[in-house]
């Protein structure tokens, strides 16, 4: 085992859209020796962007497992997507990872992709080397953009390898010709131990062996961060890459541990040489044909093929099937899996992204993936009535193989929502459950669950008489209804003495009353916050029922509300919203703008959270806007805060929307 791991490095690939990941993937897969041609994105022929979609839009959206031998290396890596939409792409590759190449485009500099990617290894506490790629454009410049990833991100980043002329030139093997670049190294791995500082300080310089030792604990520890250049498309630098992937970049032995829960509750380290089995999925794929495709990362020991396993989340045991080792869309049949190995299995019953499987010698559980909140929701209808039979069962299936992805029902507007991280990928998904499942969607802006309260206190009777021939229907009340203060929703008191209302029939007027409050008064939104007090009435021996009191209780608060006036009431969100500081005047000025209020600032990091109470009217496209605001580097969550009264203004043009639209459907009846 120990030999084993000593030879496996899996790692992750990931950077801001455009910038080259799946020409480096391809160059690598090229390189190596596992693909016989070179792909290429812009003419849908690469390993990893398989899918219909990806193809079309010349871009990544899932991520890939790939595979290759280099250096006497078993190499595993994940390929990502840049764009932020796909971000939960990033989180779950990054799980799998023991470090990661971060690819940065020297035409267009640092960008949000690069951002999350950089700050989602940080969480992961996996080294980081720095791939500078597209030397081979014109007006390009290495150390420009290497003085925006120090300024940006990390300040502790060292150029390993110089990109002229096509070719990669190590700094470390031609010191002479690279003195800054050399020294720089020096002074910062110097700077990661004591008493190698202390002997640098003492001699004035150190041992090429010495140095070459600490860079790679420096490295290992995420003290330093190597960087080196390179054209993908032209494959240039990626034998210089491989090099130090093979070198200075941790094995599946050397890299940090992780940590999981035993059964106890009590936190461990996993030992990848370790024989009890551990791994956890970052990825489920739902195949239309195949069924669920299983993706997991081993931790420790070793898996045969149609072994069972222990679901340590689900606390159920799992047959095992059929192991595989990816490479793209391709699945090949091994016996075995072993610590450091990515593997699938398909059609598993019980276990789903982020589960924890293992031997039920050693059960534990591995911290759950750290995947992003929805920040953005559609509601969506049917097409047909075709549609609506297949939308369940399809949009079961996507969310299984996307965790940002989130299907809800509104009890009060009775719409399905399908929220997920932007637009483009609402869109994306809604495309899916059509081509794959048939079943063809319209998304719109949810309907706000507004709410309906009673402005000023009222008293009122009504008596509900009829008489048609034969039993005739008699129910009378009088009731007080009061205002509540905010969520408390409702109260009925009953006062009657005497039995001028029947003991019986006193349900049936709060029945009444319910059933109204659910129907509203002023534009159909439910009622809330109010105190019936039902304090008088009469009755006929004969003629009361259950359904006049009902009826009774219905109109008198149809009247109450006449008289003692209704008000909207919208919910309130609190809202934390996170941006560079130079953007918080503009994103706080937008706040104000949508009616919100802001509470308060703090320092997090390089950045500021802006925390804030906004209607949820003005928030269904946020995402959108906060992205326009801040260039894709903002970010935001919001949970339920309150319901306060809509302003006038707004309330009138709310119920005369409403009012539009059932004249318009009693137009079409």
């Amino acid at each position: 085992m120990a030999a084993d791991i000593t030879k496996k490095k899996t790692f992750l690939i990931a950077g801001h859209a455009q910038s080259g990941k799946t020409s480096l993937s391809e160059a690598i897969l090229h390189k190596s020796g596992a693909t016989k041609d070179l792909g290429k994105v812009d003419q849908g022929n690469t390993v990893s962007d398989y899918q219909e979609d990806e193809q079309s839009r010349k871009s990544s959206i899932d991520l890939s497992v790939l595979t290759a031998n280099s250096h006497g290396n078993k190499l595993q890596f994940v390929d990502t997507p840049g764009y932020t939409d796909f971000i939960g792409e990033v989180v779950a590759g990054a799980r799998a990872a023991d470090f990661a190449v971060i690819v940065v485009d020297a035409q267009e500099g640092v960008g949000i992709g690069t951002e999350k990617a950089w700050e989602i290894t940080r969480r992961e506490n996996i080294p980081c080397l720095f791939f500078i790629n597209k030397l081979d454009k014109e007006d390009v410049d290495f150390n420009k953009t290497l003085e925006e990833v120090k300024k940006t991100l990390t300040k502790k980043v060292v150029t390993l390898g110089v990109f002229k002329s096509g070719q990669v030139e190590s700094v470390l093997e031609n010191k002479e010709k690279n003195k800054d670049l050399y020294s720089e190294i020096v002074d910062v791995v110097a700077e990661t131990d004591d008493a190698l500082l202390e002997k640098y300080l003492e001699k004035g310089s150190l041992e090429q062996s010495e140095l070459s030792q600490a860079l790679k604990k420096a490295i290992r520890e995420g003290k330093v961060f190597p960087a080196i250049g390179g054209a993908a498309l032209e494959e240039a630098g990626v034998d210089f890459l491989l090099n130090q992937i093979a070198e200075v970049m941790p094995s599946v032995e050397q890299a940090n541990k992780r940590t999981a829960i035993d059964k106890d509750g009590e936190e461990l380290e996993i030992d990848p040489g370790q024989d009890s089995f551990s791994a956890q999925v970052f990825k489920t794929i739902v195949d239309p044909f195949v069924g669920q495709l299983t993706i997991f990362r081993v931790f420790s020991g070793s898996l045969e093929a149609n072994q069972g396993f222990y679901n340590a989340d689900k606390e159920a045991k799992e047959k095992g099937g059929q192991i595989y080792q990816l490479q793209g869309k391709d699945q090949k049949s091994i016996e075995k899996v072993s610590a450091g190995d990515i593997a699938a299995i398909a059609k598993l019953k019980e276990t789903q992204t982020q589960d924890t499987i293992c031997g039920s010698d050693k059960v534990l559980k591995i911290r759950p993936l750290d995947f992003p909140e929805p920040a953005y929701s559609s509601s969506v209808k049917p097409k047909t009535r075709k549609d609506e039979d297949k939308i369940s069962a399809a949009l079961g299936r996507l969310t299984a193989e996307d965790p940002t992805c989130r299907v809800s029902r509104d009890t009060q507007t009775k719409e399905l929502i399908l929220s997920g991280m932007g637009e483009l990928h609402l869109k994306l998904t809604i495309e899916r459950m059509k081509k794959r499942y048939g079943a063809d969607v319209d998304l719109g802006t949810p309907k706000v669950p507004y709410l309906e309260t009673l402005l000023k206190s009222a008293t009122v009777s009504y008596r509900y008489k009829k008489q048609t021939g034969g039993r005739g229907q008699f129910g009378e009340v009088s009731i007080t209804v009061e205002p509540l203060e905010r969520g408390k929703k409702f109260e009925f008191v009953n006062k009657i003495v005497g039995g001028k209302i029947p003991r019986g029939y006193i349900p049936s007027v709060e029945k009444g009353i319910k059933n109204t409050m659910q129907k509203g008064f002023l534009a159909g939104y439910p009622i809330t916050d109010i105190k019936v007090t039902l304090f008088d009435g009469s009755y006929h021996p004969v003629d009361s029922s259950d359904m006049a009191f009902q009826i009774a209780g219905s109109m008198a608060l149809k009247n109450a509300f006449a008289e003692g006036g209704s008000v909207l009431l919208e919910p309130i969100m609190n809202t934390e919203i996170v941006v560079p500081e130079d953007l918080t005047g503009q994103v706080t000025g937008d706040v104000n703008s949508k009616r919100g209020k802001v509470l308060g600032m703090e320092s997090k990091g390089k950045n500021e959270v802006i925390k804030a109470q906004v209607p949820l009217s003005e928030m269904f496209k946020y995402a959108s806007d906060l992205r326009s605001l801040t260039g894709g580097r903002g970010a935001y969550s919001m949970s339920f805060s309150n319901y306060e009264t809509v302003p006038a203004r707004i309330a009138q043009d709310i119920v005369a929307q409403l009012k539009q639209e059932k004249e318009e459907e009693h137009s079409k009846a």
